[in-house]
């Protein structure tokens, strides 16, 4: 902890709230606020990431001292620092939502390492005066959630946030899970979060909503020179090659999304990172059977705007809303609509080479529209796990016939009686025509299952899996947080040792409280 440089360029350069009371207001004409965080009674360390601890500088041994509980769960302010909350606003599904703001995280510092730059925040570290009617904390299993998730992503390929440290506070918190009227008592909880900023979309609109054209020239201008260094050029030229560089990165990322099946459920703007990280890991979720329509968010089941099939438009969606945040320091809508025209387009372009990746095919026929498109019909005709469907393509070979490569890929049905008849003509259709393109292919066998085992995980963090966790942790017991985070460093490899973790969502978690569907508080 003593080598960490502090570097504090956000509270350095941009303009800050005058007023240091901590109370819930409107905070104009600033980009952030000074907040201490809420001191926890009795601080306990249940996990803390030595590889992300490393990242920033924070030895493996110092993760297991009082100075980094203290510090990571807020009881004591780093030397030289002023935590801060960040003012910003947004449109939650799809309606504005006007100043939102760090209303349960506090930015603690940022920091340079390896010439690099992280900003380290605390979820659920108290109130700040963006909390509006919350208290600003989390509790246990959401910062499980958060801290497990957030480094499964990571190493499944997928531009994410990282988890240094999950600690409890050793206070109680009254959270309303269902948002039914039944609130109770739960552990409370705080995680550190590390990414490059936590500056997201909603930033910008902020300012550009309640007029702040100057700030915003600033603040775009910060960014670019901080975060986005390799741009040049005129003021406005720079401004639109920022605008592009994000629409370039979130499309890779929501790529990665449907490539491994994840579904944010809180696509709101606010919740969109400059980067293209994903950020706030709230109810979100694997597919388990493929099913384009599903959402993981109660609050969205009505309407599903953030249904797995709909990522790729909301981020289009709320790129618009970033272009027209923007829009003030261009004054040109033509080369602003011309990404966004162009965004959809390579999205599906991408969106076919990856999911050929996917079927072990790496190169590309006029016919593979066809075969992708009925391949993702027919995973809808009886509930078929998408994770263990594609791990287990890889050991179909060009030499089967059709029903010996359904009989390999079987263990996907969740319920194997109903491939029969119809569905079972319908997918022997399908698997001819996959084995014949297969045949076409230059690659082995062997060649072919290696590519795609690195494209295709074995293993997910399943809602179930984390609600486990989660229920042996409210017993004291973190043995399957650290068994989980272990697994989810090598969600590619096989780890036999592991192997009761590649298995289809059970029974009873079709409808249990955080495994199915989980509200914004989870």
């Amino acid at each position: 902890m003593k080598n960490l440089k502090i570097n504090n360029r956000f509270t350095a350069e941009l303009p800050a709230d005058p007023d240091l009371t901590n109370e819930v207001r409107q905070v104009k004409n600033t980009l952030f606020s000074y907040v201490n965080p809420t001191k926890p009674s009795n601080p306990k360390l249940i996990h803390a990431s030595e590889e992300v601890a490393e990242l920033i500088g924070i030895s493996k041994e110092e993760t297991k001292s009082e100075d980094f509980l203290n510090v990571f769960s807020g009881k004591e302010i780093l030397p030289e620092t002023q935590p801060f909350g960040m003012c910003y606003a947004g449109h939650q599904f799809g309606n504005w939502a006007g100043q939102l703001g760090d209303g349960r995280a506090i930015n603690l510092t940022e920091i340079e390492h390896d010439n690099q730059f992280y900003t380290l925040q605390l979820k659920g570290a108290g109130k700040t005066p963006y909390s509006r009617t919350a208290d600003g904390l989390a509790v246990l299993r959401s910062s499980i959630r958060e801290y497990l998730c957030a480094e499964a992503m990571f190493h499944l390929g997928v531009p994410s946030t990282r988890s240094l440290s999950l600690i409890l506070s050793g206070d109680q918190v009254l959270r309303d899970v269902l948002y039914n009227g039944n609130p109770a008592y739960e552990k409370g909880a705080i995680v550190c979060r590390v990414a490059p900023s936590f500056i997201r979309f909603g930033s910008f609109e902020m300012l550009t909503a309640r007029n702040e054209l100057r700030n915003l020239k600033q603040f775009v201008e910060f960014t670019i020179t901080h975060y986005f260094p390799e741009i040049t050029g005129e003021p406005k030229e720079q401004y639109l090659q920022f605008f592009k560089k994000v629409a370039d990165t979130t499309r890779e990322m929501i790529l990665h999304w449907q490539r491994v099946g994840f579904v944010h459920g809180v696509m709101n703007t606010d919740n969109m990172s400059i980067h293209g990280i994903t950020i706030d890991y709230g109810p979100y979720g694997w597919l388990e059977n493929y099913d384009p329509n599903w959402t993981p968010n109660t609050t969205d089941s009505q309407n599903r705007r953030y249904r797995f099939g709909n990522q790729p438009q909301v981020a289009q969606w709320n790129l618009y809303q970033l272009a027209n945040a923007l829009y003030p320091l261009i004054n040109e809508a033509e080369p602003l609509e011309k990404v966004l025209e162009s965004f959809m387009n390579d999205f599906n372009s991408d969106y076919k080479e990856m999911f050929l990746s996917k079927l072990g095919l790496f190169t590309s026929t006029e016919t593979d529209n066809g075969l992708i498109a009925d391949l993702e019909n027919n995973l809808q005709l009886t509930e078929t796990d998408m994770t263990i469907f594609f791990r287990n393509l890889s050991t179909v070979e060009k030499s089967d016939f059709a029903p010996e490569a359904i009989e390999k890929i079987k263990y996907s049905f969740y319920k194997p009686e109903e491939v029969s008849g119809e569905i079972l003509e319908i997918w022997t259709k399908w698997f001819s025509e996959y084995l014949e393109r297969l045949k076409a292919e230059s690659l082995s066998d062997e060649e072919r299952s290696q590519k795609m085992n690195l494209i295709n995980p074995k293993y997910v963090l399943r809602n179930y899996m984390a609600q486990l966790a989660i229920d042996a942790a409210d017993k004291e017991d973190y043995s399957l947080i650290d068994e989980l985070y272990t697994l989810l460093q090598k969600p590619y490899d096989e780890q036999p040792e592991y192997e009761k973790w590649f298995a289809k969502r059970p029974d009873w978690a079709r409808s249990k409280v955080g495994c199915s569907m989980l509200s914004c508080s989870s």
